[in-house]
């Protein structure tokens, strides 16, 4: 750490100088202009660059498959708008798995292609991204891929569950822009500030999206399950319904709460929802009670979409928790 002290200059005017190992190590020299951003308390002084658009390139010869789809992704979160994908030959296997990759992302598109590379663009308007209204998203197609999940299981409807299965794509997809525009915001103030959306409340959010792509995760689990089972015992379909209602309730009570703008509201459903999952527990157990009269495939898989919702309430725990902290008054300089 380095200090400078603050000087009056032409009566009015408060001046500091820069660290000149920070200068030199970011190019600034005299008569260049920098950047200031005001964060509460804090001042963030960067660069000034005229660089709308950044671009990557990656050798891809020896990555196939998952792996140069994974690839793609990564380069995607950490911010580049424009990927070049390079090798001595690009295959067929290649150009399928970037065709892949692309269709998990938003606004994405191919725009070149060649035999020795491919360049895929981000399209989509920097502008238009909310990290906000992505989370929301994710909130909506989450929620009601668990309500449907349990649905298809109870009522045994193969359709209902191929659907749940299909929109996990769509929650993969948004949380993949909320990682982006979470990681933005680590990078430059310029784009905290274009979001309108504190740092602090970016990583609140991205930790909130984490938790809903997992409950995403375990309705296709649900899902998949209920596509392998035939009917079920009624008793055991009430109970499962009525831990669905417990656990939807927590979720929809942390969400609330994470969204609330009066920090008042946001503690009183972030506390209620911490309460809730305290009686998931005992609901389970009850259910548990119930498989052990079971055939034991069945007991077995009925066990992993209790354990599914068991898990989906304590997701909306943690939200309840980030949602709290959120809310909680922040600490200032003295």
């Amino acid at each position: 750490m380095e200090t400078r002290k603050v000087q009056v200059t032409g009566g009015s005017t408060y001046t500091v100088s820069l660290p000149k190992t920070w200068a030199t190590e970011n190019d600034v020299s005299s008569g260049d202009t920098v950047e200031l951003y005001a964060d509460d308390e804090t001042l963030l002084v960067t660069p000034q660059t005229d660089v709308d658009h950044q671009e990557g390139t990656l050798d891809v010869a020896t990555l196939e498959g998952t792996e140069l789809v994974r690839a793609v992704f990564t380069m995607y979160v950490r911010g580049f708008d424009v990927i070049r994908l390079e090798a001595n030959r690009i295959t067929t296997d290649q150009r399928r798995a970037i065709r892949s990759a692309v269709q998990g992302l938003v606004g994405v598109e191919v725009v070149e292609e060649g035999t020795d590379h491919v360049v895929v663009q981000d399209l989509l308007d920097s502008a238009e991204l909310s990290i906000v209204n992505a989370v929301t998203r994710m909130r909506l197609i989450a929620t009601s891929m668990l309500e449907d999940s349990v649905t298809a299981l109870v009522e045994n409807d193969d359709d209902i569950a191929t659907d749940v299965i299909e929109r996990d794509d769509d929650v993969d997809r948004l949380f993949l822009v909320v990682s982006r525009i979470f990681r933005a915001t680590l990078r430059s103030p310029r784009a905290a500030e274009g979001l309108g959306v504190s740092r602090e409340d970016c990583f609140d959010f991205h930790s909130s999206a984490r938790q809903l792509e997992r409950v995403a995760d375990h309705a296709v689990k649900i899902a998949q399950l209920a596509r392998k089972l035939e009917e079920i015992p009624a008793d055991v379909a009430d109970g499962l319904c009525a831990l669905h209602e417990d656990a939807a309730t927590i979720l929809e009570q942390a969400l609330d709460a994470l969204f609330a703008e009066d920090s008042e509201s946001a503690t009183e459903l972030g506390h209620a929802a911490l309460e809730s999952v305290l009686a998931i527990d005992e609901h389970t157990r009850q259910i548990d009670d119930l498989l052990r009269e079971l055939e034991p495939v069945q007991a077995q898989s009925l066990g992993l979409i209790l354990d599914s919702l068991s898990r989906s309430a304590d997701y909306g725990g943690n939200i309840a928790e980030t949602a709290l902290q959120k809310a909680a008054p922040r600490p200032s300089r003295v």
